[in-house]
């Protein structure tokens, strides 16, 4: 893993090595037809939401169009893999979240690619916060008060996931290893049936998408304890981060695009670009906000960082919970 993660980084951080004048040339031309910006999940979820938010700047960026494509299945792998085997002509991208791209490494015992080793990080496009929420017929109102509850009653509270190895899921084990707590996890099959049943109070707790509860806070369906994140929100002022009563405690989603590996440097740092011109815009950063996130600008190289580290530190917790795939 550590020969795979050198090798990633570095070809993140090779866009400059190649001549200038062939660079430019190169840059000028592309693309020359529309580009197809793979989705590895169901449409409708925040990948979706946020390939056409993105999609449709590049698209009126660089005068083709970049068409949303969604490949479902096995968890990203599916859509993933069509990306790995596509030609490295920057023709085709994936839109990433830390599933495909980190977790399932460790999650996934036998897979027909090495994320790290296959595909190269083109640039972030934003940072989403997961919110740890309670139905409000559940007694706990703060985190200290939930852990306490969990400790006097092991295995009595539900988690609810959006399934096996999501974000959700391995934030609410990463929570569940740092408070020594035995709470019992109940995967479903996508974020919104989750959130049903929460709603419902058939379980407690849950790991959500503040893009997707938000709404539902407002309304006081439901009460937010902690976000994930490192720092606060601004959606959520109020409400305290994790890391507050868990020292170190810090999980987020977060979502950016990769190209095969072989995709010349140069059309990386053009795509790359014109991504950060997109998160530096008013308007754009401001429907990004709408959904909770976070830009994510930067180099190649860093977001390339930001999957290798993402990759080594959800793999500990995978192997650490017994994780398995659905």
């Amino acid at each position: 893993m550590k020969l795979q993660r050198r090798l990633f980084l570095r070809l993140a951080a090779g866009a400059a090595a190649l001549p200038v004048v062939s660079r430019i040339a190169r840059a000028q031309t592309y693309p020359l037809r529309p580009v197809r910006l793979i989705v590895p999940f169901a449409s409708g979820g925040a990948s979706d939401i946020l390939a056409r938010i993105i999609g449709q700047w590049l698209t009126e960026r660089l005068g083709q169009p970049f068409v949303i494509e969604m490949r479902p299945g096995a968890g990203g792998n599916v859509g993933t893999e069509a990306v790995v085997n596509a030609a490295p002509d920057g023709q085709t991208l994936l839109m990433v979240n830390a599933a495909p791209s980190a977790i399932n490494a460790t999650l996934y015992d036998k897979l027909n690619f090495n994320f790290l080793r296959d595909m190269v990080p083109v640039g972030g496009v934003v940072r989403t916060p997961l919110i740890l929420q309670v139905t409000p017929s559940f007694g706990p109102k703060t985190v200290p008060e939930l852990i306490a509850y969990a400790k006097a009653n092991p295995g009595k509270v539900n988690m609810a996931s959006a399934g096996n190895g999501t974000p959700p899921h391995v934030a609410g084990e990463l929570f569940k290893m740092t408070a020594g707590l035995d709470i019992v996890h109940v995967p479903y099959r996508g974020g919104g049936p989750a959130l049903v049943d929460l709603l419902g109070g058939q379980v407690q707790m849950m790991f959500g998408v503040l893009a997707s509860s938000i709404e539902y806070i407002r309304a006081g369906k439901l009460r937010p304890l902690a976000v994930t994140t490192a720092m606060r929100v601004e959606t959520l002022p109020e409400v305290p981060t994790l890391g507050d009563f868990l020292s170190g405690y810090e999980a987020s989603d977060w979502y950016g695009i990769c190209a095969p590996r072989g995709t010349p440097a140069e059309i990386i740092v053009k795509l790359n670009t014109e991504i950060n011109a997109g998160l530096a815009d008013p308007k754009l950063k401001a429907r990004l906000a709408d959904l909770g996130g976070i830009v994510l600008a930067g180099s190649p190289a860093e977001f390339g960082k930001l999957i290798a580290d993402e990759t080594e530190k959800w793999g500990k917790v995978v192997r650490d919970a017994h994780m398995k795939p659905e």
